[in-house]
């Protein structure tokens, strides 16, 4: 983690999400907090897209708080970005009573969020045999059901987070033996739409 990167995750809010609701921005910020500090060439070769896209949505993201310069990496003209936070928390409530515009863009980032969800756990899932047995047995895929109020909902989604958030001051050295990022998905969300 670089001195301006903070593991508290960003709150999305109607501003922000105008600035990250696009497929490519999402997939240069993820990038960057996956992979850390990279210039717009090498994100370009990383995703397959062109310098000059990689560029301008790295400077949208910028404007926005999402990355910033890395100038301890740079020499010359080169410059590279890294990420501000390593998360980002959406609260849909920030979002109920907005314009027809940030719907949309809202529809975006939810849409996207979970296309890369998908993306990642089959990555994990073709990959899974590459794991030591230690990261095997570490590894979860679970589902469960139940029923719940509203209230209860929130609850149990604010306890999860609580418990996660715990872990952020446990992190590990970078020469700690098999520590490796991991992703965490949650997804809590009514069934029955009738």
């Amino acid at each position: 983690m670089t001195e301006h990167e903070t593991l508290e995750p960003r709150r999305l809010d109607a501003h922000s999400l105008r600035g990250l609701a696009h497929p490519l921005r999402m997939r240069l910020l993820d990038a960057l907090r996956v992979h850390g500090p990279a210039t717009a060439s090498q994100l370009a070769g990383r995703l397959g897209e062109s310098s000059g896209a990689t560029s301008y949505h790295l400077r949208q993201l910028a404007e926005h708080g999402f990355v910033e310069d890395a100038p301890e990496r740079g020499r010359g003209r080169e410059r590279w970005w890294q990420a501000v936070a390593q998360g980002l928390a959406y609260d849909s409530a920030d979002f109920e009573d907005v314009d027809p515009e940030v719907r949309g863009l809202t529809e975006v980032f939810l849409q996207e969020n979970a296309a890369r969800h998908a993306r990642e756990l089959a990555a994990w899932i073709a990959t899974r045999g590459q794991l030591s047995p230690a990261w095997s047995r570490a590894a979860d895929m679970s589902n469960m059901t139940m029923r719940l109020t509203p209230e209860l909902a929130l609850e149990l989604i604010e306890k999860m987070h609580a418990l996660i958030d715990g872990y952020r001051d446990r992190v590990p050295d970078a020469d700690t033996p098999e520590a490796q990022q991991v992703r965490i998905h949650t997804h809590l969300f009514p069934m029955d739409h009738r």
